[in-house]
């Protein structure tokens, strides 16, 4: 579910950034622009932790940006297929609920909910079994 991973990336910084305090505005635009992402691959990306190494950086023509490659840990939340996560139920439909896990939203349908399951609506739209226990319920 949750990893700590190091990654790699180009950061591009305009001249105007150059100075004595080029490595914290490389690592300040590394925060904003990686933080709160996601990819395929590896997921969201929760933190940075640490940065490893920051490369030469490589001018490019005509524009004076200077492209440095960043190497950098992070903690990334990536859950996979068959994993049981803590959620917090956000919606309670006769189509199903919603949940979010961090970052995730779930949806579960009805045809996934055990048939002696039974969409109840109201004040608080639930599903319950016939005995009365409760399977999932939005408190407000």
């Amino acid at each position: 579910m949750f990893f700590h991973i190091v990654l790699e990336r180009n950061m591009q910084l305009h001249p105007r950034h150059f100075g004595p305090h080029l490595r914290d505005k490389l690592v300040s635009k590394l925060i904003k622009d990686v933080e709160g992402t996601c990819s395929g691959r590896h997921g969201f990306v929760v933190a940075i932790t640490g940065v490893e190494d920051i490369g030469k950086g490589l001018i490019r023509e005509g524009t004076g940006y200077v492209t440095f490659p960043v190497k950098y840990q992070c903690v990334v939340f990536r859950p996979f297929k068959g994993e049981i996560l803590e959620a917090v139920v956000t919606m309670v439909n006769k189509m199903g609920f919603f949940a979010e896990a961090g970052p995730v939203q779930i949806f579960v349908s009805n045809h996934l909910i055990p048939d002696d399951m039974e969409f109840q609506s109201g004040d608080v739209p639930n599903y319950t079994t016939s005995d009365g226990s409760l399977l999932v319920c939005l408190l407000r």
